[in-house]
This record gives C-alpha cells, structure tokens and sequence, in this order.
C-alpha cells in the first residue's frame, strides 16, 4: 500500500518540480523571453498559499475524499496539458490554467502527507522519511524529465508529458484504501478555510517550525538563481543543472539515513532547528572556494544536512495538527514554504548582477533567520538545548 501512496506522491510532486522548468522553456521556445518564463512560474507557485486553506478545508470537511484528491490530480494535469498549447499565443488564458493548477497543488503536496496517518498509521515514522524522499526524487527527476522531453520532441511536449506523469499518479492514488469518514455534523463548523491558520497561530510548537521552514525557503528558493549565478561567473554553463542535483542528491541521501535516527521522531522541533541553522555553513563556504567539485561538496552536504528538515516537519505537524483541520494545517504549511520560495526567486533574480557570493550569504542568512525565529517562538522547554522533557 504504501508502495502505491509513494507512486502517486512522486509523481504529483515530479510534475510540480518539472513544470517550473518545463514553463520557461516553452515561453524561451515560443517568444524568446525568459521574463516571460519567470511571470508564468509565479502564477503557478503563488496561488500555493492562497488556496491552501480552502483545499485543506475541502478535504477536511467531506467524508469521501478520493473524488476530490481525484478531481485536484485530473484538474492539475489538464492545466500543464492545456498551458502548453496556450503559452506564447493565448498566455492570458495560459496563465489563468497555471493559476488553477496552483490553487489545487496543495492537494499533491501537504495534502497527500496528511492522509499517511490513515494509509500507514502502524509505520508512520518510517512513512513520513519515505514520504520526504519524493520530494528529492522529484527535484532531481522532475527538471530532467522537462529538459530531455523538450529537447527531443520540443518544450511543449514536456508539459503534455509532466501532465501525464500526474495522471499516472491519479490511478495509483485510487488504489489506495482511503475509507470514508463516519458521519459527523461538528465538521461543517471546525473545517472553516482559517481554521487551520488559528491553529498555527495558538500552537506554539507548529507555529514555530512553520516560520522555521518558511524563511528557510525564502532562501532556498533562491538557490536556482545562485546556481545560475556561479555558473555564469565561473564559464561553466553546466554546472547550473550539476549544482541542483547534488543538492538534491544529498537531501535523497539525507533522507535514506533518517530512517535510522530515532532523535527525529522525539525531539523533532530541536532536529528541524539545529539542521537548518546547520545549513548555512556549507553554503557560506561555497562563496570561499570556487573549484567545482568542492562547490558541489558543499551544496550536496547542504542537501544532506537540510534533509531531516522536512521529516521533523512532518512529525510535528502530525502530533499538533487536531483531526478536524489536519488537511489544513498540512495543505497551508506546504504552501507557504511554496510561496516563500517563489518570493526567494523572484528577489535573486532582481540581484543576480551583484555575483553569486551576496547571494548565497542571503541565502545561508535566511537558515540563521529560520532557526534563531523558531527557537525563540518554541516553548522553552522544546527548545535546542532544553533538558527535561525526554
């Protein structure tokens, strides 16, 4: 079963890794404008945080949920298939598809993550670490499958094809033993869209690390742009695509090994603090030494130490997140680390003339930021350092 959970995850998640890239080339293909490419990334991204409480909601307030995880999978497929005809021609109408395609991806992300609970409650440490490497299975693969499609068969293909990837998703999603929730008439009154958002806000330790790991992405969003950066600052124009995948390669590893750290699941807040504020040190250091293979050292190491991150996320979402808003609180946390790393890139594309070394400060700042913000929001007891609470 869980097999099938993690089809459907990696392939949701492929698709929203790719189409990042995949947009860019088709609006490079279709009029030359990469500017073009950014603004459509940014009506997919986005709408993340904004529908994220309606999505959640919706799903916490229905007692059949596959028809709606169904309908959100369908909805974002046609969205990437419809877009590829649309960009460079119709792009009003192109970016109104990625619009909608955003507002239903809470669903594929945190939305997915919530229902691990159900599907593998006797296993749900090992299935929350499983469940992170999609994510760095999607980094990697997702922007892969975008280049090698488009350069075989053109850029719009590449859409046309991520779509598909999330189709094939929907029929493993539907395989999955999803019971329907037992009648209930308090639901309609505890799955209101801010539900989740008062929850965040009154949870001390799930307010936290949400802030934790939202300025984390602020930064880390902007990893793309300084890889772009010491690519082009080194005449290496290749090492854009190698920077990323070690990235992504020492988060998968990263992830692998988690599954043996038991600190992860009884101390979560103090791993996901200490891992993030950890990762500013491989990225200042990369601004010091400009040989490639130790630039890729460090950001895979980067990848590696930031990899407990999203577990401990997940486990402190799960414990904190009531039954009522669940969804929510998963769907609203997932977005907003979207749309803090959409903002993340949207601002290092505006400093990419001052080299790569500001930029990855800023971005090694954003993990101190992160890390020093949660500490001081965690109760004290919960705190990095903290004795007492076993």
């Amino acid at each position: 079963m869980l097999a099938r959970y993690l089809v459907a995850a990696v392939t949701a998640r492929l698709a929203d890794e790719g189409a990042r890239v995949a947009v860019v080339l088709v609006a490079l293909e279709r009029t030359g404008r990469a500017g073009l490419g950014g603004l459509l990334i940014a009506a997919l991204m986005i709408p993340h945080v904004v529908a994220a409480p309606v999505a959640g909601a919706a799903a916490d307030g229905v007692r059949h949920r596959k028809p709606l995880y169904a309908l959100a999978f369908a909805t974002y497929a046609l969205a990437l298939a419809g877009a590829a005809q649309l960009i460079g021609r119709f792009t009003a109408a192109a970016a109104a598809l990625l619009i909608v395609a955003g507002c239903v991806a809470p669903l594929l992300l945190g939305g997915l993550s919530s229902l691990l609970s159900e599907l593998a409650p006797g296993t749900l440490p090992r299935a929350f670490v499983l469940d992170s490497t999609t994510y760095g299975v999607a980094g990697i693969a997702g922007p892969a499958v975008a280049a090698v499609v488009a350069g075989a068969v053109g850029a719009s293909w590449s859409l046309v094809v991520l779509g598909l990837c999330v189709l094939a998703g929907a029929l493993a999603f539907l395989t999955l033993p999803l019971p329907a929730r037992a009648r209930d008439r308090r639901r309609s009154r505890t799955t209101a869209p801010l539900g989740g958002v008062t929850v965040l806000v009154r949870r001390r330790g799930l307010g936290a690390v949400t802030v934790a790991s939202g300025l984390s992405q602020l930064g880390l969003g902007a990893l793309p742009v300084a890889a772009a950066s010491v690519a082009l600052h080194t005449h290496r124009p290749a090492l854009t695509g190698l920077v990323m995948s070690a990235t992504a390669g020492g988060g998968l590893t990263g992830a692998l090994l988690c599954l043996r750290l038991r600190v992860l699941h009884r101390h979560p807040e103090r791993v996901l603090l200490i891992c993030t504020g950890a990762m500013a040190a491989p990225l200042l250091l990369t601004a010091a030494l400009p040989g490639k293979w130790p630039l890729l050292l460090l950001f895979a190491l980067a990848g590696l130490i930031g990899s407990p991150v999203i577990v401990a996320l997940f486990a402190v979402r799960d414990r904190e997140a009531p039954p009522a808003v669940r969804t929510q609180v998963f769907t609203l946390g997932a977005g907003i680390k979207v749309t803090a790393a959409a903002a993340g890139a949207a601002v290092a594309g505006l400093a990419t003339s001052h080299g790569p070394a500001p930029l990855l400060a800023a971005i090694a700042a954003c993990q101190l930021a992160g890390a020093g913000a949660g500490a001081l929001l965690l109760p004290a007891g919960r705190r990095p350092g903290a004795v007492g609470d076993g």
